[in-house]
């Protein structure tokens, strides 16, 4: 281990609440040569042992924390208990056959993700400090599955995130080992996907949303749907499987939209489930003159910010689409609606929604109140853990 961090006094209070960083801006001194990567120790002002984490002089978040126990040291044993104690923990709650096996601070190993697409793992590496140990931490990750009898057959690393930046690395995703195929079908809630883990968002399709399609594919069936910002089509697959009588899924990337086509002919559902590739922002009012009206809307956009310097145009932004939704709603209709951005807070969310049901003389009424599944568990004073708000409501005419 190199050095000593000491903080500030009243500093650390992120740190002391259950959270994982320590700011730049909270370091009094540093004992010792550490270099960017290193394993140091953090202490309070008055010298009382606070944690173990990794450190880097190029990001706002100076240390990562990855132990709070002064004896436990940062070996392969510590990288295996917290692989092994991820996996234990999904076994309960989740199907696994597809799912985020390792979410970074949530499963105390700050800056990796490793989604598990059939037998396929997908690695996401963030910070520097990760980098150092990821190749150990998906040995173990494989050794532990294959005591459960799953075998896995590659692994794609997904690290061209920009975030990565920040820490002074450079993006890189690639083969960590031998090629393999990389459209891999999964099967969720009894609908077949083809996942791209080279070219598709993130590392390839979006797990969060598990539980939240589970509820729209029960509140489908002979209903006329749109679903906006579809992506590969996931909503709108699981609406038809629900016995929609048609749907719509719109998504501003062709490349996209292509996709969630062929995963509507893999799931036999091409005759009722639909994609067209525009702008929703531009499509919805459109749809709304031409006098279009729906059963049920679907609202899943990007996060609309990633800094809390932009949170008011994000406001605006999922004001306008979510008053577009309603409009284009019979009455007694559904929307289903949500934010995938921590920066949104989800007080702030609720009231930005019940001030889009204002501006567009729309009286909600809650049905369902979901977050992201609990493969991506929420760590409490972790607040960058708790990011996915998914609401569904009816939606009816004031009168």
């Amino acid at each position: 281990m190199a050095g000593i961090v000491t903080l500030k006094k009243g500093e650390g209070r992120t740190l002391k609440s259950g959270g994982f960083w320590v700011y730049d801006n909270e370091i009094a001194s540093i004992m010792g040569s550490i270099a960017d990567g290193d394993i140091t120790e953090v202490r309070d002002f008055d010298g009382y042992f606070l944690g173990r984490g990794y450190y880097n002089s190029h990001s706002k978040i100076r240390i990562r924390i990855l132990t709070r126990t002064r004896e436990e040291e940062i070996d392969d044993a510590f990288f295996e208990r917290r692989v092994r104690a991820a996996w234990n923990y999904r076994k309960q709650i989740i199907d696994t056959g597809s799912c985020r096996v390792i979410f970074s601070e949530a499963d105390g190993l700050p800056g990796i993700v490793v989604d598990k697409f059939s037998n396929v793992l997908v690695a996401e590496s963030e910070t520097l400090g990760i980098d150092r140990h990821k190749d150990t931490i998906l040995r173990l990750l494989k050794q532990v599955l294959s005591e459960d009898g799953i075998a896995i057959r590659g692994v794609y690393e997904r690290s061209d995130a920009k975030v990565r930046e920040l820490e002074g690395l450079e993006r890189h995703k690639g083969f960590l080992g031998d090629p393999f195929e990389t459209k891999v079908e999964i099967t969720e809630n009894d609908v077949k996907y083809l996942v791209d883990v080279e070219e598709g968002q993130k590392t390839g399709f979006f797990l969060d949303q598990k539980i939240n399609r589970q509820q729209v594919q029960r509140l489908a069936n002979g209903k006329k749907v749109l679903d906006c910002f579809t992506h590969t089509g996931s909503f709108a697959l699981n609406a038809g499987l629900g016995g929609a009588a048609q749907v719509l899924g719109v998504d501003a990337s062709d490349v996209a939209v292509a996709q969630a086509a062929e995963n509507a002919a893999l799931n036999g559902l091409q005759d009722r489930v639909r994609f067209q590739c525009a702008d929703v922002f531009d499509l919805l009012p459109q749809l709304e003159e031409a006098g279009e009206r729906y059963d049920l809307v679907i609202l899943d956009p990007p996060a609309f910010t990633k800094s809390r310097a932009s949170v008011k145009n994000a406001v605006k932004g999922y004001r306008e689409i979510n008053i577009r939704g309603m409009k284009l709603l019979r009455d007694g209709g559904f929307l289903a609606t949500c934010s995938c951005s921590h920066f949104m807070d989800p007080e702030l969310f609720a009231k930005t929604i019940r001030e889009a049901a204002r501006g567009a003389h729309k009286r909600l009424r809650q049905v369902y109140f979901g977050t992201q599944a609990p493969d991506h568990p929420i760590l409490f004073g972790a607040e960058e853990s708790y990011y996915l708000k998914f609401y569904i409501f009816q939606v009816c005419e004031e009168k």
